[in-house]
């Protein structure tokens, strides 16, 4: 079958991956990484409702929740007046998680009008696409076994897909391929379509149109550890996303403002700096010191530009 409908059954289909595992029992994401991650989420939207004038409801919808450990920490944090106007959606697929705030709620679709905060972190990675490989007569489907991972080559994609890859992620030679997101720019595009006023975030593994992989990004991940692609819902499949192809999409599909840059500078922004503390510190306040090089070190993960910090940050607005 094509790529992106194995891609589909692996993570979603009645037994995939994701029906019945949570990410952080794989990998390590942003969220898990440090709480600084949600702090910095939270003064993002306390900006977002200081320039929207404070409506009531405030949404923050949550995009890819995987176990609601975002919204969770968000609401743990957030001060008495703000948490009241709150309206708050995790979006997932998967089952709602024991333990979620009653205040959380947990759906599989995104809600019809937004405004406030979406948040999508390591969300687009995880959207289904289908892979295409340069032939001498042009651009052809890859199409894979999904019990073994082998693969062979079908006929010509569509014609949007063409286009999409003539102007994203074009095929200079032979045996070179490409991983077409213009499913990942539809589903970017209805987030954009349903934010009535407010700010979309997505932030995930990218690379730039003048900077593609050559043979692509297809991963597998399981148990903490990189495994082969088979998609078999054995493991998590993920493919590295275009995000300046999704910044087009949501500009066509409404956005006024555009923000594309890496997590590294936009954390830093929202006050995660890694400083760690005086040393001095350490004599008058050991106990003190500790929890504070704890912090600046797992801040400092977030911000590292060859790990989570390296991650595309990219922002939209309306109006």
């Amino acid at each position: 079958m094509t790529w992106r409908e194995a891609f589909r059954r692996a993570l979603y289909g009645a037994d995939g991956f994701y029906m019945r595992e949570r990410p952080s029992g794989h990998f390590r994401t942003s969220v898990g990484a440090s709480p600084a991650f949600a702090a910095a989420v939270l003064r993002l939207l306390t900006r977002v409702d200081d320039d929207l004038g404070r409506p009531d409801p405030l949404d923050l919808v949550d995009v890819g929740s995987g176990d609601g450990a975002l919204v969770t920490e968000v609401l743990r944090a957030c001060e008495p007046g703000l948490a009241r106007r709150l309206r708050v959606t995790a979006v997932d697929l998967s089952p709602r998680p024991e333990g979620l705030p009653e205040a959380v709620a947990w759906t599989p679709a995104l809600p019809e009008e937004i405004t406030g905060l979406v948040v999508a972190n390591e969300w687009l990675d995880n959207v289904p696409l289908d892979v295409a490989e340069q032939t001498p007569e042009g651009p052809r489907l890859v199409l894979v076994d999904p019990g073994t991972g082998e693969e062979r080559l079908d006929g010509p994609p569509e014609e949007p897909d063409l286009r999409w890859l003539e102007r994203w992620w074009p095929l200079a030679a032979t045996g070179l391929r490409a991983e077409i997101g213009r499913p990942r720019d539809e589903a970017w595009a209805g987030v954009i379509s349903r934010l009535s006023r407010g700010v979309a975030v997505a932030a995930d593994y990218a690379h730039p149109v003048d900077n593609r992989p050559p043979y692509g990004t297809l991963t597998g991940y399981r148990d903490g550890t990189w495994v082969p692609p088979i998609p078999d819902g054995s493991c998590d499949i993920t493919a590295h996303v275009a995000l300046d192809a999704c910044a087009a999409a949501g500009e066509r599909a409404g956005a006024i403002s555009t923000t594309l840059t890496t997590q590294r500078r936009a954390l830093r922004d929202l006050g995660v700096t890694g400083r760690r503390p005086p040393l001095s510190l350490a004599s008058t306040d050991p106990g003190g010191y500790l929890r504070a090089l704890t912090r600046a070190s797992e801040d400092a993960e977030l911000i590292d530009p060859a790990g989570l910090g390296g991650f595309g940050w990219l922002a939209q607005g309306r109006p």
